[in-house]
Formats: structure tokens, sequence, C-alpha cells
């Protein structure tokens, strides 16, 4: 292993004996090519179901089949031809699937983003990426983007994916000799039409446009070629092994890369796939209890705040029985990776020596709570047939990854971008090392350079990850200027983010290059693992640090509104009214929060608030959390533009 930071990972002994035992899709050349295939393996057993749509829907691997085939048909119909991109704006469901699919098997491109995005944002998207047609969720948003006339002449066709009936009539877009298609009509065109030959071009032609989330500055468009998502769809085996039947219920935004990768691959595997929403998130766990969720750490957070709840209303005796369990569970598991190697810092055999020991000590006990305490609190969070959990598109706080390894739920993370399709590295259930993003998927390469001289950093030396691989784009839609600037002429992507890596070739992430706050010190300060570390506060919601240029970080604090009332009675503080709180009561959550920073391993003195505010919650429905829940921290900064300035006693900006 070479000391320099930079790993070509062709895959481990253990990568490719998981990937020996699913089945092989090497001979594919597009993703049109997977679902005859899994019609013949799977047939009639359920692929994909919505049973929140009116009505609810439900398709077997056949009827998959048969709804992509019909939809190619009808698409190529209307004029959709080889290397054009058709728009499609819409949530989850098996219909906006039939239409990913069916674009592709005619050859076409989409570009793709959700409904509830931003009325501008989508019109921006629809002209950039020039679009011969649209599909949308309903006729709402489509009247809701009222789209001009010279964007309606660029159009062949629109197809509504909700509702029954034939929309035109009710549609005031909709005029002249532009077809206005519901989706049933669509497909009873599909039927009347011919299916068009397989796609030329191999495995190079664009399969879709996502557009980056903007959490700071102008969507770019991101082609992913179909050899990107092939990549994906055979190489996430190494994470995950899911068999033909089990149980995956779907809650992030089918849209993006994360959870569109990762479902490709779920149903290449034969799984049985439920949309849900985040309102009947929790009832659904029960109702469907999947072997497999993926989502992002917000989710996960919040089941662990719901498992914190419920735990505060127990009688005591039960609270104090849970919290010691829960104690010696995290003690366990953290003596039995640092005996096997797996923390983040080298162990000496004497270490892992003691560490060993120390884990056989806490077995029986573990051991009696995993065989009756556990699968309770499985149950009730998670449904309790959760084999594997993964965790993606943001950095996971080290409480949250604890507690799920303490209850016995394999939780692992994954690290990857848009432009990376999206997954470059993930840890592996025999290489779970927790705080990592684990190792490379098969044929790609990180490297770690210096921030300003590019050159190649050693090993453990933190630095600027760079990536390179099959599943990179091979650059932004009609950009050529950002193009050059995110991938250089050998190939290497710049992620913009901060980390180094182990001997064995495991990414560590340690913050957002772009993301660095610079104090008026000079001191350079990364906040995303402060952050990480104020979360686990049972008084923090939500927390975003400010401080570029000044002399002491801030904090603006979403709290947990209970939580701080019981802090502030217990304290003799006056009680906050909404977000405003008296000062004494800020000091000593400053205090509070200031001490949990110090705890930190390696805490430095000018990782410190110098204050705190109260500010209402950061969420999607008010533009300042993206569709995958991370902040967008030029529109909180924005819309707390006055907190930030009484925080650090400067006057209010015009």
């Amino acid at each position: 292993m070479t000391d320099r930071a930079e790993i070509h990972w062709s895959g481990s002994h253990r990568d490719h004996q998981a990937l020996a035992e699913r089945h092989d899709w090497s001979q594919l050349a597009g993703l049109e090519q997977l679902w005859p295939e899994l019609e013949r393996l799977h047939g009639d057993a359920i692929a994909v179901e919505a049973p929140h749509a009116r009505p609810p829907e439900s398709l077997s691997y056949r009827q998959l089949r048969q709804g992509i085939e019909q939809a190619a048909a009808a698409f190529a119909a209307l004029g959709v031809a080889a290397g054009d991109v058709v728009a499609l704006f819409a949530e989850n469901g098996p219909r906006w699937l039939l239409a990913d699919q069916g674009l592709m098997r005619a050859g076409a491109a989409d570009a793709v983003r959700g409904s509830s995005a931003p009325v501008e944002e989508l019109r921006y998207i629809l002209n950039d990426c020039g679009a011969v047609g649209l599909v949308v969720e309903s006729a709402a948003l489509l009247q809701r983007l009222a789209l001009p006339a010279a964007a309606l002449e660029r159009l062949r066709f629109v197809v509504l994916l909700e509702g029954n009936a034939e929309p035109a009539a009710s549609v005031a877009a909709c005029t002249g000799t532009m077809p206005c298609l519901g989706w049933p009509e669509l497909l009873e065109r599909g039927l009347q039409a011919p299916l068009p030959p397989l796609p030329r071009g191999g495995s190079t032609r664009v399969a879709t446009l996502l557009y980056t989330s903007g959490t700071t500055g102008e969507p770019k468009g991101v082609p992913l070629t179909q050899a990107n998502l092939l990549h994906q769809l055979r190489h996430l085996g190494v994470a995950v092994r899911p068999r033909p039947g089990d149980r995956v219920l779907s809650v992030l935004p089918i849209w993006h890369a994360y959870e569109r990768s990762a479902e490709y691959f779920l149903l290449s595997c034969g799984c049985r796939q439920t949309y849900t929403t985040l309102k009947q998130l929790r009832p659904d766990l029960q109702k469907v209890r999947p072997q497999y969720l993926i989502s992002v750490p917000r989710l996960w957070e919040a089941l662990l705040s719901g498992f914190e709840d419920a735990l505060a209303a127990m009688p005591a005796s039960r609270q104090k029985l849970l919290r010691s369990a829960l104690a010696n569970g995290r003690a366990y598991a953290l003596a039995r990776r640092l005996a096997q190697d797996l923390s983040l810092q080298p162990q000496t055999p004497l270490r892992r020596l003691g560490a060993a020991a120390e884990a056989a000590g806490r077995w029986p006990l573990q051991r009696l709570a995993a065989s009756l305490l556990w699968p309770k609190v499985r149950q009730q969070l998670v449904g309790g047939s959760l084999r594997t959990a993964i965790s993606g598109g943001g950095a996971l706080a080290s409480h949250v990854d604890a507690f799920f390894e303490a209850i016995g739920i394999e939780l692992l993370v994954g690290y990857g971008l848009t432009e990376t399709s999206p997954v470059l590295t993930c840890r592996r259930p025999w290489n779970n090392r927790r705080g990592s993003s684990g190792q490379p998927l098969a044929s790609t390469a990180i490297r770690i350079v210096d921030p300003d001289s590019r050159r190649t950093v050693a090993i453990g030396q933190r630095g600027l990850v760079l990536a390179r691989g099959p599943q990179v784009m091979g650059g932004y839609f009609g950009k050529p200027e950002a193009s050059a600037k995110a991938i250089d002429a050998e190939g290497w992507f710049d992620t913009g983010d901060l980390g180094l890596l182990l001997a064995d070739g495991t990414l560590v992430l340690t913050g957002r290059a772009k993301d660095t706050i610079v104090l008026s010190s000079g001191e350079n300060i990364e906040p995303g693992p402060l952050e990480e570390a104020l979360v686990e506060s049972p008084l923090v919601e939500q927390v975003m640090l400010v401080g570029q240029d000044r002399k002491q970080l801030g904090a603006l604090l979403v709290p947990k509104q209970e939580a701080l009332e019981a802090f502030a009675l217990a304290a003799s503080l006056t009680l906050p009214k909404g977000t405003v709180a008296d000062p004494a009561l800020l000091r000593a959550l400053t205090r509070q929060l200031n001490g949990l920073l110090a705890t930190r391993a390696g805490a430095r003195p000018d990782e410190r608030l110098g204050g705190v505010v109260l500010v209402e919650p950061f969420s999607i429905e008010n533009g300042l959390l993206t569709q995958t829940l991370k902040q967008r921290r030029d529109r909180i900064a924005s819309r707390e533009a006055a907190a930030i300035a009484a925080l650090y006693g400067e006057s209010p900006p015009d």
C-alpha cells in the first residue's frame, strides 16, 4: 500500500465474493434491457406499489415490463427520438418509474425534478435542458408553472401522471394542436403503436439529466449515462445482499441520484418496493416491515428522537433499565470495534487485547438485552424486520450511529454526489468502520490533495477529495467552464469535500471546502463536525454555525422546545417565547453547548461559541432544506441576517 493518499480500488476479496453471490448484469448495455430479464426471473411477484396513491397502485415485474414498453411506444408515437430530452417533474410512484424507463426505452433522456420544487427552478430546468416534451405530476402543477408561449411552442406534448381522466379540456395551457394526455390515454396510445427498436449507442448514451439541488448558486444539469447508472447497479451489492421478495420502503425523492440508483439496484435483486411519504413513514414501517430502508441522516435522527421521547414517558424503573442497557450496548460495540481494529485510529496489539477483554465482559448483558429488549425497540422503531439500513446524502452523527449499533441494526454509510451517480464509497458489513464513509466501489479511485498546490498528500493527512471512476459524469450539461473547473485533464472530479484516507483505503470526511468558516484571526473552522456534535444535545433540533470574518463562532439554533423549557425551569430562568429568549437563558445555553464541544476529541479553543440565537425551523417547505434535507446555508444566512447581526452586536442589514 502506498504512503500517498491515492487509492485505486479494484475491490477486495470479500467484495468479489459478495458480488459473485448475486445476478451478473455485466451483459447489459442499458437499463432498458433489464426489465424483460426481471420479468423472466420474477414474473408475477410484486415489483412496486403505492398504497397511498389515489387509487392505490401495484405492479408485478411482468406488468412493469409491459408498462415500460407501452410507455416507450406511446412516447415514440408522440415524436420522441434518440437523443431527445423530456422533462419529468413528479414525485414517487409506479407511474414515475414507467415514464422514466419508457423514455429510456425510446432512446431519450429525462430531466428530472420533484413537483414540490420552486416554480422558477422547474422553469429554468425546462428551458436549460431543451425538453421536447413535459411529464408532470398533475394539472395543478402544470397550471402553477404558467409556461410562457415560447416554452409551450417547443413542446410536442404534455403528459399528466395523476388522475385517470383525459385532462386536456381542464388545462388552459394545453391549447392548439399540442397533445395533453392523461396517463391512461398515454398507455392506450402505446397499445396502438409499434414498440420502437432498442436504442443504439451502447452504454455511453445519456440516460438522464439530474439538476444539482442548488445549496449555493444556480442548479447545474448533470448528464448521467447508462454506463454511469449500470456501474452502480453492478456494484452496490458489496454493501447489501437483498433476496427476491425482500421488502423495501422508499421515502426519499425518486428522482434524486441516491434513491434512484438504489431503487434500480434493489429492483434488479427482485425486491418489493413500497413508496411512502414522510407523513406516512411511521405507520408504513409497521405495515410493510421492511428488510431494507435507505434514507438520509435526518431520518435516522428523527427515529432516535422518537425513541427518546417514548423513553421519557416511561416509568422511572423502565427508563433506568433501558438507559443502562443502552450504555452497556454502546460500550460493548465500541470495545468490539477496537478489538477488531475498526476504529479511525490504528490500535496497538495490547489495546486490542484489552478491548477484546472488555467486550467479553460486557457480552452477557448485551446478549440478554439482544434477546429481551432490542427486538421490541426495533419493532416499535422500524417494524422489526429491518436487516440493513443505509444512510447517505450527508454526515451521520456519531451518537446516532452508536445508538443503532447498540440495538442491533447494521447501519451502513455511503458517500457520493449527484455528479458521481452517486456512490463513490461505502461501508461494508465486514468492515463497518464507524465515523468513516467506507472504501471505494470497484474501479473507483480516490485521491486526497492539498487544496492549493493540488499535490497528493500523505495517508492520514487531510486535504481535498478527488474521485475518478466509471460512475463519474463527463461534465455539466451545456456548461464547459463549470465542467473544466470540476474535472481536470486526467479525469479527476473535485468533490468539494475535505477528508483523509486510511491505510486500508477507507475514506474519512472532515468537512466541505466551501463551507469552511474563516474567523477574523485567520483560523479555519469546519462547521460540519461541530454541528454533528451539537445535535447530540437533547436541547438541539437543528443548528447552523456562522462566524465568517468574525472573532468567534455563533450558532443559529432551532431548539427542542419542551427540552429547552425544562432546561430554563431547572436553572430558574425566564421561559423563551418562540424565538425570543432572555439573554441569561441564551448565555446558559451557550455554556451548555460549549461544554459539549469541549468534550470532542482534539477540540480546539477557537471551536467555541461566542453566542447563540434561537431561530425558526429549517424545512423543505420554506426552502431552507434540499429534498434530501441538506441545509441551504446561503438561504439560511440570508433569512437570519438580522439575527446574525444581533448575535455579533452589529447593525441589522438594510
